[in-house]
């Protein structure tokens, strides 16, 4: 189903999708959904939701239950630890069957509710690895993962990432260059303005470079990470000008809210918030 918004005077008519991993967590996981439906968003994503790559049947159902009134947009894959600060699992040599197993219950969750984007971390460097195996193996887990996607019309995005020094992909270029050698129509871009800020990437060169492989956009202010008009990023006019370049996405709230999520949503009008 298409959904059509009104062009405002200003800026962009792109979507929001609400990232239930960083926002409403003043409530426990499995309510979040309900306080973002009650603040009037129609979409939400989130990261792993899960505290390990095979979670019990009963935790899946519970999950899948809480998006009662809204769209799951998008779903990390098990990326490991990340409080610990693992960062994916895409290229980490001796963990495949934890990849393998979080594809398959991703993969059942898309079935479920419609979910047609999943976000597959690459991973750290690993202390004693060659980082050309680990490369290798990042290219036969987004092949294979591809493959299980387009069989039921999604997308995998890969993401740059910023405070990982360990984590390889931190511009679009990076990511774009693994995107190049897989060769794969559904495997795109994610790109998050404030990571990619705060990396020194220019984000003027995103949209007028690398915009046709853009799969997915995030947004958080910069310095901070909280949310747009705390910093110093002019986060409508970048999403403008992904949308005049053709980018017709969601774009993802994914910022520390502060003080609140209810109060830090003011910049964002209650109409803007939901599709119909």
């Amino acid at each position: 189903m298409k959904f059509e918004v009104a062009m405002p005077e200003e800026g962009h008519s792109l979507p929001y999708v609400a990232n239930l991993s960083i926002l409403f967590k003043e409530v426990p996981l499995l309510d979040r959904a309900a306080a973002a439906r009650d603040a009037g968003f129609t979409d939400v994503e989130y990261w792993w939701p899960f505290g390990s790559a095979v979670p019990a049947r009963e935790d899946v159902d519970a999950f899948v239950d809480s998006l009662d009134g809204v769209r799951l947009r998008g779903l990390n894959f098990y990326a490991g630890d990340m409080a610990a600060g693992e960062r994916g699992l895409v290229s980490w040599i001796g963990r495949e069957t934890e990849f393998a197993d979080s594809l398959v219950v991703a993969l059942g969750i898309a079935e479920r509710t419609g979910c047609r984007s999943f976000n597959a971390l690459y991973g750290n460097r690993l202390d004693g690895e060659d980082p050309a195996k680990q490369d290798d193996l990042a290219r036969v887990h987004l092949d294979k993962a591809a493959d299980a996607a387009a069989r039921i019309g999604a997308q995998l995005v890969l993401e740059p990432l910023s405070g990982a020094d360990r984590y390889p992909l931190k511009t679009a270029a990076d990511a774009v260059a693994v995107l190049d050698d897989l060769g794969r129509e559904n495997v795109r871009l994610l790109a998050d303005l404030y990571h990619l800020a705060v990396n020194g990437d220019d984000l003027d060169a995103l949209v007028t470079v690398h915009t046709p492989r853009i799969g997915h956009v995030q947004i958080a202010d910069a310095p901070g990470r909280h949310q747009p008009g705390t910093g110093e990023l002019d986060i409508d006019g970048y999403l403008a000008k992904l949308q005049n370049a053709g980018y017709t996405g969601f774009v993802g709230i994914e910022y520390v809210p502060e003080p609140d999520t209810v109060t830090s949503l003011g910049w964002l009008p209650k109409t803007r918030r939901g599709r119909a």
